[in-house]
């Protein structure tokens, strides 16, 4: 162990020991042994009503990494529970700000040049400061006002030292002490540290920045800001300067300039437009990420973290929604289930009679708004032990974002009215034939390999059949001859009238594996019955 890792791990250890975390690691196998339950209970540090408020304060004076790990831990009430995640919503994520002369060389080292003819313009005075960068206001020489974020020096190598400590730290944790394994701490610090790497990519963030501008390039009421690759590196970046009026401001505003009802509208209808349309949406649209231009365009900030969904898992999430505000808990249920988050041996029966009580706190009144109900759905999943997947807890949590913006601004908005509309009109392209068709073209290469490897699996399969080597586990009796002959001949009939599907030596493909079964237990009736 080098030196830096034993003082890091040194400042860790001290700082847990101020709010009584280290209680939690010392809990080893052997401490399990010599103590008895009531005593572990009494000093278990769990069960401190305190522990959100010393986790916060805790990862706060640990500095950066950890106060980046208490904001993922804030989006994951799934994971770590609602108090806990609501108390590490209020970390802030704030360090000193680093000199002009700091700013000056980082930004010639990544830019290759002087800063004085790189642009026409740097302040020296910085617009905000955070603990991995800090924003300067700019101008280029072709005029354009920008802002530039600027990554601190070192940040990355701090973040790295801290990871390993935390993932031993996590192991350790998940190994020695039953109460922490519920947490799966493992789980969060791989998910942590890819979450956190891609912050730190300044790359990263320029190209979500350019694919969410081309989503919205027909939608005047939408705005992000522009961006300046020859500006531009993993740390540096450069993006158009947004003059716009905050949030919060419009909330309080009595002026006619703003539309409250018309942003409220474009707020919610756009980040619809990202989960159900695009796939690929804000992950953290709180107030203080939007702003409001002239004209009531809304303008996007901060687009370092986002959520994606592939073409399956958000026709799959708009089915969700749907029996979700058709109050379908029989449906919720099997979808959850389709979309292998719930396992098939759940107990369904408690489940169902929980999401009742749910929907029926909830829904009980007129349905226009969310009002909790997915934080406590999450919460709900928790105690069933299921552990969602990290795009459905980024979706949840920043719906509910959205949900408040558009309400804070009109306070009449339906909410739920909005969603269905879109989610239908997802759930319908599911069966269009276009969409089949687009299907059929991408598995095209899937059945050529399939038909290229049929000969010679069905001659390995005749091959083991016939030295006993294949055994078929079926719930029928195929000792009996009739047996036999009634499933071929179902075989037969069924696959002779299937009329769909995707087409092979023109014939459907699952009429063509129905008489593929259909032959092999031929075979086996042949070897079984005749040639015995």
């Amino acid at each position: 162990m080098d030196k830096a890792t034993k003082e890091r791990l040194g400042e860790i250890r001290e700082a847990m020991k101020k709010y009584g975390f280290d209680k939690i690691l010392g809990q080893t196998a052997k401490n399990k042994i010599l103590h008895s339950n009531a005593d572990d209970d009494e000093s278990n540090p769990l069960l401190d009503d305190e522990l959100p408020v010393k986790l916060r304060l805790m990862l706060q004076d640990l500095g950066t990494t950890f106060i980046k790990l208490g904001q993922l831990m804030s989006t994951r009430p799934d994971m770590v529970g609602e108090k806990i995640a609501n108390e590490l919503a209020n970390l802030q994520d704030d360090n000193p700000a680093i000199s002009y002369e700091q700013v000056k060389a980082i930004v010639e080292r990544e830019l290759h040049g002087n800063i004085d003819e790189l642009f026409a313009e740097f302040s020296k005075q910085h617009l905000a400061t955070a603990s991995i960068g800090q924003v300067h206001e700019a101008k280029l020489p072709t005029g354009e006002r920008v802002a530039v974020k600027i990554q601190k020096e070192g940040i990355t190598d701090k973040i790295d030292l801290d990871l390993r400590i935390m993932k031993y730290v996590a192991n350790r944790a998940d190994k020695f002490n039953s109460n922490l394994k519920k947490l799966n701490l493992p789980g969060i610090m791989d998910e942590f540290d890819r979450s956190i790497h891609k912050e730190i990519d300044y790359n990263n963030e320029l190209m979500n920045m350019q694919r969410i501008e081309m989503n919205f390039v027909e939608n005047p009421a939408i705005h992000i800001p522009e961006t300046y690759s020859k500006y531009c590196t993993s740390k540096v970046l450069t993006m158009e300067f947004i003059d716009g009026t905050k949030l919060n401001d419009v909330y309080e505003s009595d002026s006619d300039e703003f539309d409250k009802k018309l942003l409220a509208k474009n707020v919610l209808d756009s980040y619809l437009q990202q989960l159900f349309i695009d796939g690929f949406f804000h992950g953290d649209p709180h107030p203080g990420n939007i702003m409001i231009l002239e004209d009531n365009v809304v303008c996007y900030l901060d687009l370092g973290m986002m959520g994606f969904f592939d073409e399956d898992f958000k026709r799959n999430l708009s089915e969700m929604m749907l029996v979700f505000v058709d109050q379908d808990v029989d449906g919720v249920i099997n979808q959850l289930m389709y979309m292998d988050i719930l396992d098939y041996d759940i107990d369904t029966k408690s489940l169902k009679r929980d999401l009742n009580d749910l929907f029926g706190r909830y829904f009980g009144v007129e349905l226009n708004r969310f009002n909790g109900v997915l934080e406590e759905l999450l919460s709900l999943m928790q105690e069933y032990g299921v552990i969602l997947p990290n795009e459905v807890v980024t979706m949840a949590r920043g719906l509910s974002m959205i949900e408040a913006v558009a309400m804070n601004l009109d306070p009449e908005i339906d909410v739920f009215a909005s969603i269905k509309p879109v989610a239908e009109q997802i759930a319908r392209e599911r069966l269009s034939p276009k969409n089949y068709l687009k299907g059929k073209k991408s598995n095209l290469l899937l059945y050529e390999h399939m038909l290229r490897a049929l000969p010679k699996l069905l001659t390995r399969m005749v091959h083991k059949i016939e030295n006993e080597e294949l055994h078929f586990k079926l719930e029928v009796d195929i000792t009996d001859k009739v047996t036999i002959v009634m499933l071929v001949s179902a075989l037969i009939v069924g696959s002779s009238v299937v009329s769909f599907g995707p087409v092979v030596f023109d014939m459907p493909l699952i009429s063509l594996i129905g008489y593929i079964i259909a032959i092999i237990l031929s075979v086996i009736g042949l070897k079984r019955f005749v040639l015995k």
